[in-house]
């Protein structure tokens, strides 16, 4: 049986949704992948174009409340943000709870080109902890 990883944070528009979609693609079939955001909004455009460089499309995946989850056997949780990581509802069962502080390159809905650098970091650095965390 696959583990099930939630990746949280929280507006699940940014962080989370890029880590899903890295995770998806990294580890192939070894997991079931998810977000969700305490206070879950949109996929941001911007979060799009820069998995669209790592040929990753991500946009079919949903913003999901963490509601939805906790009855849904999650194995493992990882908050991408502070305060997601403060607020996160207790999942039932033994649940593996690990914390990676990500920076938000959130800077409001436009698609504006000269923040690219920010969530290219943002997704970079979620991509070095996933490689660390499949060893």
């Amino acid at each position: 049986m696959k583990k099930k990883v939630l990746f949280l944070c929280t507006g699940n528009s940014c962080r989370s949704q890029m880590a899903e979609g890295l995770l998806r693609r990294m580890a192939g079939d070894k997991f079931e992948v998810y977000s969700a955001g305490v206070e879950p909004s949109k996929v941001h455009p911007m979060s799009i174009l820069v998995m669209d460089e790592l040929d990753i499309d991500i946009r079919d995946q949903s913003s999901d409340d963490v509601e939805m989850y906790l009855d849904a056997g999650i194995d493992i949780v990882i908050s991408v943000c502070d305060h997601a990581a403060k607020t996160c509802p207790t999942f039932p069962g033994d649940v593996e709870r690990i914390h990676w502080s990500t920076k938000d390159p959130f800077h409001g809905w436009d698609v504006d080109e000269s923040k690219l650098p920010d969530y290219r970091k943002t997704r970079d650095e979620l991509q070095n902890r996933i490689a660390w965390f499949l060893k």
